[in-house]
């Protein structure tokens, strides 16, 4: 991949949406430019957990602003990432066409755990070095992210349901802030806290931060009110609760610090801030300046030079799982190869396709640790659902196809029509795991091949083939899979005898 001396990160969250453009020297980020907007998307969902109407249009007219600032950069140096919201939100593949439409990049949903890392990724780097264990608390507008890290390292991860946005439209939609709907919102927050307590509580860490939008509102409100000195405490926290009631409405608060835009979800944030110093033992929380926005400009950083932490997973999960690591990588070579051949005609190639073609092959052997029968199900399934630091669920799941398809039936992966994944890609796994099906270096053969919209013809060296009788049948049994489906493959040496009129020709 290219370096980009100009990155940029989209962040989409439950509550603001930000856009942050910055220059990068060496391993550092500096900020250029940024833009955020309070479009509070998750207060757009319904019952049903349906994004409505108006916020999925206050949402695409603000990424059509940010499509416009983004405009000229290259889709490697730009980053957007969804969150909580849009991980709940039944419409939320219908929504994201129309929003990388507006944006003009592509739009990744990450889950909780790979958001909580992008978090402390980027408080980390806003903050001075120190080998001491430090708290991150990150309350969103849908979730809120708990992170304890160490320098640059994150070492617990945990996201949980709660947001501000959330909890202020549950317990105070109306605006009214009352003694008994603060107590529900506080003890639901604790309630939620109850799992992550024992390896959150003070003990497990030397330092507490807040970051983003809440952690900073609350801060700013306390000590311009004289509440605290700057830090986020409960005793400040009690005021500021008492404050609010003695209001009894969130129109009529009269507060310095208390922002237009942070006024209709800063109960609901109160509520959950209060809950963690008390269940986690707080006394004083700082605040920093780094969010997940920062975090993903480094992650992005460490992609465009090589140190993708997409490859870090891979490399750990092979040595959990027991693979055969040469295998995986004979298959991964052999497989990134076919997939060059088959596509070597195509006027603007997916330079993405490899990279995932490597780490599909690399990863394809996991399931076996569970079950050799089905293993490729299993491989799939583990994939698809474990938690996988740098990748997005939508990388996931294209992932887990091609681990699903790289053996056995074809027919349930294309059942659907067009799929998230090109064919080729899939069709160059799988041949690559039956030729290399000895699990050994082999001499290869050389091939032709000519790829059409929904066909691949090859031609492989007939020398080749009649030394390896076995790998011949498995060739004949994938040329009946593939025909099954409505992609074609042909092998014409298999079907036409050497000595062939057109086989002389050749």
């Amino acid at each position: 991949m290219a370096v980009y001396s100009t990155l940029a990160a989209v962040d989409l969250g439950s509550n603001s949406f930000h856009l942050q453009v910055a220059r990068a020297v060496g391993d550092q980020i500096y900020p250029l430019d940024s833009l955020r907007e309070p479009i509070r998307l998750g207060a757009g969902l319904n019952r049903e957990k349906r994004l409505d109407e108006e916020s999925q249009q206050r949402a695409l007219d603000c990424l059509k602003r940010f499509g416009e600032r983004l405009r000229g950069f290259d889709r490697h140096a730009v980053r957007a990432v969804g969150t909580n919201t849009l991980r709940v939100a039944k419409n939320s593949a219908a929504f994201l066409k129309q929003a990388q439409a507006a944006l003009g990049f592509p739009i990744e949903v990450v889950a909780g755990r790979e958001e909580a890392r992008l978090i402390y990724l980027g408080v980390s780097h806003s903050l001075p070095v120190s080998v001491d264990k430090r708290l991150v608390v990150d309350i969103g507008g849908g979730s809120t992210e708990f992170i304890i890290g160490r320098a640059f390292k994150p070492l617990r991860l945990d996201s949980t349901y709660m947001g501000c946005v959330s909890y202020s439209r549950k317990y105070f939609d109306d605006g009214r802030i009352t003694k008994g709907a603060m107590k529900r919102a506080e003890l639901a927050a604790r309630n939620e806290l109850q799992t992550l307590t024992a390896g959150f509580a003070r003990g497990n860490w030397q330092e507490a931060y807040g970051s983003s939008g809440t952690a900073r509102a609350l801060a700013e409100i306390l000590q311009l009110n004289g509440f605290s000195d700057g830090a986020i405490t409960a005793d400040g926290l009690e005021m500021l609760r008492a404050a609010m009631i003695r209001a009894g409405n969130i129109e009529v608060l009269d507060l310095k610090g208390l922002k237009s835009d942070r006024r209709p979800v800063i109960a609901g944030g109160l509520a959950i801030m209060s809950a963690v110093l008390a269940e986690l033992g707080i006394e004083s929380m700082g605040v920093a300046g780094g969010a997940m926005r920062q975090g993903i400009l480094y992650d992005l950083l460490g992609r465009t030079q090589h140190h993708d932490m997409r490859d870090v997973t891979v490399s750990q999960f092979m040595q959990r799982y027991h693979v055969d690591s040469r295998q995986a990588r004979r298959v991964a070579a052999l497989a990134v190869d076919l997939f060059a051949l088959f596509t070597q005609a195509d006027e603007s190639p997916d330079d993405t396709a490899p990279q995932y073609l490597a780490w599909a092959a690399k990863l394809h052997e996991i399931g076996i640790s569970v079950a050799y029968s089905g293993y490729h199900r299993h491989s799939a399934y583990i994939v698809q659902n474990a938690d996988m630091p740098g990748f997005s669920k939508m990388e996931q799941a294209q992932l887990s196809m091609l681990l699903l398809g790289h053996r056995r039936t074809l027919r349930k992966l294309f059942a659907g029509g067009e799929t998230a994944i090109d064919w080729r890609m899939v069709m160059a796994l799988r041949l690559a795991a039956l030729m290399l099906r000895n699990r050994a270096d082999i001499e290869r053969p050389p091939i032709v091949a000519k790829a059409g919209n929904r066909s691949l013809r090859l031609d492989i060296d007939r020398d080749w083939l009649a030394r390896n009788p076995l790998t011949v049948t498995a060739l004949e049994e994938e040329v009946e899979e593939w025909n099954a489906t409505d992609y074609r493959l042909d092998i014409r040496t298999l079907r036409e005898p050497e000595n062939a009129p057109e086989a002389q020709a050749a």
